[in-house]
């Protein structure tokens, strides 16, 4: 018998063993297909317009050229950077405001439209936001806010908002009863128990929306498009058409502004990835 236990605990070992390679292995060919692109573009940033075509793509430039991050913060860079971080820090403070006011009632309270409200939201998951380009455009003219950063908030809200309320529904979902029901008995009303229990213990999750909805805010690029043609208010996404050359585009130029037009994101989530990888871990298994 205590063979076999012997013989059974060595093949689970070598089971997990293989099975932990291969997740390894995963993991690697994971690591390149994300961190080649990365590279290829931060390199070939440094070269001029055609050493690409003479030295080759993965080769080290030579020599380093950075008059190109010279130009690109001449052009204007930061302009387009800075109306950027205007639209998504406006847009991220409202979906995160507004998602954790819908989904405190929706996971912590019952009542007889819970489930219509909660299900409505849910389906507008499903909406592809372009669709609605077009009505988005003619809204705006109407409302005189077409060429204004202005245009983009309501948008990038709009479509923020049904996923940022199931995510925060399902984590608000897991916070104890307990804790609520001992706040009521110390005096607390339900708009207490919200900014002094929910909202304290909910960092996470909003951590981690943030940081989802901010990337997807930072890189939208077709309404930015469609809504803004004034080089004056043209956001980040948008920066990369101002410096293609009248009949050939300056490719490095290009990678240069896209190089800079990505270190903020991943900066954020180097900075905040622990809150990040808690945020999505908590609520995945209850009690």
């Amino acid at each position: 018998m205590a063979v076999q236990d012997a013989n059974n605990n060595s093949k689970s070992k070598t089971q997990s063993r293989i099975a932990w390679a291969i997740a390894f292995l995963f993991a690697i060919l994971q690591l390149l297909i994300t961190l080649i692109p990365f590279v290829f573009m931060i390199m070939n940033s440094f070269r001029k317009q055609f050493d690409m075509l003479q030295q080759g793509v993965f080769h080290l430039p030579d020599p380093w050229f950075f008059d190109n991050y010279g130009t690109v913060v001449k052009a204007g860079f930061f302009g387009y950077f800075f109306r950027s971080v205007i639209v998504v820090a406006i847009s991220l403070a409202l979906t995160l405001i507004i998602s954790a006011f819908a989904a405190y009632p929706l996971s912590r309270m019952r009542f007889k439209l819970r489930a219509f409200i909660y299900g409505g939201i849910v389906a507008c998951m499903s909406v592809p936001m372009h669709v609605t380009l077009i009505p988005i455009f003619d809204m705006t003219q109407k409302m005189h806010l077409y060429n204004t950063l202005l245009s983009l908030i309501g948008p990038y809200v709009t479509f923020a908002l049904p996923m940022s309320v199931f995510i925060l529904t399902a984590f608000m979902t897991t916070i104890p009863k307990e804790l609520e029901e001992a706040a009521e008995i110390d005096g607390c009303n339900k708009y207490k128990n919200f900014f002094s229990v929910i909202l304290p213990l909910s960092k996470s999750g909003l951590s981690t929306l943030a940081i989802y909805n901010g990337v997807s805010m930072w890189n939208e690029f077709a309404f930015a498009n469609t809504l803004l043609t004034d080089p004056k208010v043209k956001t980040l996404p948008l920066a990369l058409g101002q410096f293609k050359g009248e009949h050939a585009m300056d490719i490095p130029l290009s990678l240069s502004v896209l190089t800079l037009s990505v270190a903020p994101m991943i900066i954020l989530f180097i900075v905040f990835q622990d809150k990040l990888v808690k945020g999505m871990m908590a609520g995945a298994v209850k009690g």
